[in-house]
């Protein structure tokens, strides 16, 4: 890397080639449900939704129409915006003077994973990171001279921000801020045309005032109020530890000193960093330089700040990056200054964080990986099961009268489906996760949430695994509330009951009676990933709403092995589920020998298969064990 001739080269290699794995990625790659929810927006175009402002929506729209209603097509104008990123961010360092630096200050961005995953979902961080450099770029730019260009880029940066997202006020805020702090940015605010291009911006905010002001402020507060706890909470600090691992941990540490030596002295900062470039072009000024490490540690340690009172149930590690793209912009000349074998280690750790979000990516697009991480924390589940529920869907309704409508527990499996089936009109139950995500009124303006004494035949498709085990039976309850007793299921499970869905024909009237809800399971022993024998005892507990259960088999891989005694005394349980109405409480325990000495040594899956009164057999979610002979 420290032949300047070669830069050019490698940015172009690495580029390329980073661009191509992400391409073969995003075609393989399962739809993320925000994705989803994204093109069912686009399928009903309007300038702002009760979740962001218009422009995703627009995009993902966009890119089946050119391309079909594949995922890699609805991807595709967001993977173009994200390949596009580097090459700003180089401008922007050609435009501070860093000629000799700008294409390290591009490979960085491509390999840094908080930017080089961009463009991989059709998710706003896309748009608003271009938007965030091209404003960055063009502020660099007016602080030293003033001109149409400057001022394009800006104007055009603060319209595809206000586009993108709620969250790119801070960006302008912190602009600003970093122009206050600097006499050159002091004597900026006074010229006449930036005060223009500001009026553009803000007038491309009207669409998603708009919206708000129609709409009680729905957007703003879910934004603003209701995702937040706006309290003081420890577990921000894991937010810290998750950036040093996005950025890498040298890098990390490098952007980290030059956003505290721009907070300590301005001043000192462009001179450090213009000393270091050593072939800065004569024509450079230190404001803009200044200027980009202020905007950086701004950004930066006010989102530190931020994520210790914030949201931290919902993704959140990608906010900081716009301060990051302009620490990017002069991190290669303080890197220069570092030795030799500090840079080497950098730049290592940098390539091997990047190709371990791609593998990361990959495995989650793999489903026979997939299903290797079945039983653990990190497994996939946004991305697993929508083609083989969307299968089991047509399968469905094949069979039911032509016509019969769609009925989905939830947003999520609405907008998968809807893709899916290419129907961006399927019903949707009231369900906290659409309250959660901000999307419940935007499915009321569509007229798809549905009203619960309207119900009359349909599909209904719930997801099991959508709700926290321990919340589950209330979620039944209410589904019960809302549509009455549920008829026997059709159970989906995917990846040994990972991801799990549940199928029910809906009968034209409502049914009367007690709420009839899906089984519900526990094995005690042995406990998952256990070490067993050949000959093993399977204990636990099973009931089912309404009706109760007559008989539990034990499973292994998928086939019987035993059928257990079921009827034990377990009173713990109708205590612990203090709203189950199972006749058979507190008989709900189950007991069984399992003799598996003709299998094999190693991993294998032990499951339930539930057999209730009213006729319905259920299998349950698969836990892993380890055989030993």
């Amino acid at each position: 890397m420290q032949d300047a001739q070669r830069h050019p080269q490698w940015f172009l290699a690495i580029w390329i080639a980073a661009t191509v794995i992400k391409v073969v990625i995003a075609a393989r790659l399962p739809l993320f449900v925000d994705e989803a929810f994204y093109w069912q927006e686009g399928q009903h175009l309007a300038w702002a939704y009760s979740d962001l402002p218009g422009l995703s929506a627009w995009l993902a729209r966009l890119g089946v129409e050119l391309g079909g209603q594949h995922v890699l097509a609805l991807r595709a104008p967001f993977l173009l915006l994200a390949a596009s990123l580097p090459w700003l961010v180089i401008a922007a360092a050609r435009e501070v003077g860093q000629r000799a630096l700008a294409w390290q200050a591009g490979l960085l961005t491509v390999l840094m994973p908080l930017a080089g995953m961009l463009g991989l979902l059709a998710l706003p961080d896309v748009p608003m990171a271009v938007a965030s450099a091209l404003c960055l770029w063009g502020g660099a730019r007016l602080l030293a001279r003033v001109d149409a260009t400057g001022l394009g880029l800006l104007a055009l940066g603060l319209v595809i921000g206000a586009l993108s997202h709620y969250r790119f006020v801070g960006v302008i805020g912190v602009g600003l801020l970093a122009l206050l702090w600097l006499p050159e940015g002091r004597r900026l605010l006074r010229e006449p045309r930036l005060w223009l291009v500001l009026a553009i911006g803000a007038a491309a905010w009207w669409p998603l005032l708009s919206w708000n002001l129609a709409h009680a402020d729905a957007g703003l507060r879910f934004q603003l109020v209701d995702r937040h706890p706006w309290s003081f909470q420890w577990t921000g600090a894991w937010f810290v530890v998750v950036q040093a691992l996005l950025v890498t941990p040298l890098l990390f540490a490098g952007l980290l000193a030059l956003s505290a030596r721009a907070l300590r002295s301005a001043p000192a900062t462009a001179t450090a960093t213009a000393t270091a470039t050593a072939t800065a072009t004569a024509t450079a000024t230190a404001a803009p330089l200044r200027y980009l490490g202020l905007l950086g540690a701004l950004s930066t340690f006010g989102f530190f700040a931020l994520g210790f009172f914030a949201d931290v149930e919902r993704v959140s590690f990608h906010w900081p990056l716009p301060g990051y793209l302009a620490l990017l912009v002069i991190a290669p000349a303080w890197l220069q200054a570092r030795g030799l074998w500090w840079r080497r280690i950098c730049w290592s750790l940098a390539a091997v964080g990047m190709a371990l979000v791609l593998l990361a990516y990959a495995i989650a697009s793999t489903p026979s990986l997939r299903e290797r991480f079945a039983a653990e924390k990190w497994y996939p589940y946004n991305f697993a099961g929508w083609d083989q529920l969307a299968d089991a869907v047509r399968e469905q309704q094949a069979q039911l009268p032509k016509g019969t409508p769609l009925l989905a527990g939830s947003f999520k499996i609405g907008a998968e489906l809807g893709f899916a089936l290419d129907d961006p009109r399927i019903r949707v139950l009231d369900h906290p996760l659409n309250h959660k995500h901000g999307r419940a009124p935007q499915l009321a303006l569509w007229g798809l949430q549905q009203e619960a004494q309207s119900v009359g035949p349909a599909l209904l498709i719930l997801g099991s695994s959508e709700v926290q085990y321990k919340q589950l039976l209330a979620y039944y309850h209410q589904v019960c509330t809302q549509i009455g007793p549920l008829p026997p299921p059709q159970v989906i499970n995917i990846d040994h009951g990972a991801q799990r869905f549940l199928l029910f024909k809906l009968p034209a009237q409502r049914a009367q009676g007690p709420c009839v809800a899906p089984a519900m399971a526990w094995i005690d022993a042995p406990k998952r990933h256990a070490e067993t024998p050949a000959q093993f005892e399977v204990r636990g507990w099973a009931f089912k709403e309404g009706v109760g259960l007559r008989a539990v088999e034990v499973l292994l891989d998928g086939q019987a092995v035993a059928n257990a005694q079921y009827g034990r005394e377990e009173p713990g349980v109708a205590g612990y589920w203090k709203i189950s109405n199972d006749p058979q409480h507190p008989r709900v325990g189950f007991s069984a020998m399992v003799d598996a000495s003709a299998l094999p040594a190693g991993r294998h899956w032990l499951g339930l298969r539930l057999h209730g009164n009213d006729g319905s057999v259920e299998e349950w979610e698969e836990q892993p064990v380890d055989l030993r002979q």
